[in-house]
């Protein structure tokens, strides 16, 4: 005779954090500091797996790779896989954080990888010299005015600027390489910041297979699996609609840097 709970066995559960998303430094944004009480909560009670579904187009290489980096230290303390699910896109930063995971699984027309680095600005000079501004600056080192957009763009910053974009390109490039091993397929476009849909992301090497959260955790862990969806909370703020009007400002600028980021990916 079966025992009812709690003296029965347990329903094995399996831990979902969604991470949805521009990865940026600001309070909207996917970052270290917001994603990490997820993270943290995710890996407690020891859960069969741990399943993140990722929808982000990118963003911040550090905090990619503050939150990649947690996600493999809590993975290996708690000796529990990781799985990644990726549902619209997880291009340039988000796949890194798919990389971080033991497996990543795609729907065909998911969008995947853009292992790549970009920097995009505007350039005012001609602007303001038509309407009678004067740019004003003084530095105490040259440095100090690297790629200002009121002034015409000099080569040594470029240069300067590619550099930097090299060495985080590289970074990205070693993240991958050491998360994916040989499973990699060779292809001159890999790191170039190319992307593909899932089906073809599968054929590189890029991720293991096509599948979606819910059923694939079902076939693993049984029918009776339990989810336990870790969600951000919200603050007591914005649960009472304190500070709606500079929320909705600061939001707007996000929005607008956020859509940008999609747009890349005809999205």
């Amino acid at each position: 005779m079966a025992l009812p709970p709690p003296f029965g066995p347990k329903k094995p559960s399996v831990s979902v954090v969604r991470l949805t998303g521009m990865i940026a430094a600001n309070a909207r944004g996917l970052n270290d500091a917001t994603v990490a009480p997820l993270l943290e909560r995710a890996f407690r009670r020891r859960p069969k797996a741990v399943a993140i579904s990722i929808n982000s187009p990118g963003g911040s290489p550090v905090q990619s790779s503050l939150i990649g980096a947690r996600i493999r230290r809590l993975s290996e303390e708690k000796e529990i896989p990781v799985i990644a699910f990726i549902e619209d896109a997880a291009a340039s930063g988000g796949y890194w954080l798919a990389a971080a995971a033991d497996e990543i699984f795609v729907d065909p027309s998911s969008i995947v990888g853009s292992i790549g680095v970009i920097s995009s600005s505007f350039g005012f000079q001609e602007f303001i010299d038509r309407h009678g501004v004067e740019r004003r600056i003084h530095t105490s080192v040259g440095s100090k005015s690297f790629l200002d957009p009121f002034r015409a763009e000099k080569e040594e910053d470029v240069e300067r600027l590619r550099r930097l974009q090299n060495e985080i390109h590289e970074a990205f490039t070693a993240h991958v390489v050491a998360r994916r091993g040989a499973r990699l397929r060779s292809d001159e476009d890999l790191f170039t910041g190319e992307f593909w849909t899932g089906k073809r992301a599968v054929e590189l090497g890029l991720a293991d297979g096509v599948g979606h959260l819910v059923p694939e955790m079902k076939r693993r862990f049984g029918d009776k699996v339990r989810f336990n969806v870790q969600a951000p909370k919200r603050s007591l703020f914005r649960r009472i609609g304190l500070g709606a009007a500079t929320e909705m400002l600061s939001a707007a600028g996000d929005h607008v840097e956020e859509r940008a980021q999609w747009a890349r990916l005809g999205l």
